[in-house]
């Protein structure tokens, strides 16, 4: 379990340093996320240690969602400012995904068949 932490950090650090050396446009967690599956695609899977990590702190994901809660309520005469275009972006966000996610089901199904 302690190897599978490491692999999850180290991940995680690297795409950190790699967003802020190279000054890339995109976040160093998606950095991060990339190169641990291609970290796991490289191993053939996921293995025991990297399940057991993820299936723990899943268990736990509803705790992350607290600051990002607590912000929202510090910053409610700002939310309340602009609630129109937060609504906006919210359900045009879920209306793309949702298109996103039927198209890659229907090309998928469609080649499977």
């Amino acid at each position: 379990m302690l190897e599978a932490l490491m692999l999850l950090l180290g991940c995680q650090l690297l795409g950190e340093v790699l967003a802020g050396l190279l000054a890339l446009p995109v976040p160093g967690p998606v950095i991060g996320l990339v190169l641990l599956f291609a970290v796991l695609a490289i191993r053939g899977g996921v293995g025991d240690g990297v399940g057991e990590l993820a299936n723990a702190l899943l268990r736990h994901l509803s705790l992350l969602f607290v600051p990002a809660g607590v912000g929202i309520m510090r910053h409610m005469d700002r939310v309340a400012a602009d609630w129109l275009p937060i609504a906006a972006t919210l359900v045009g966000s879920t209306l793309l995904t949702l298109a996103v996610t039927a198209a890659v089901m229907r090309a998928l199904t469609r080649e499977s068949r």
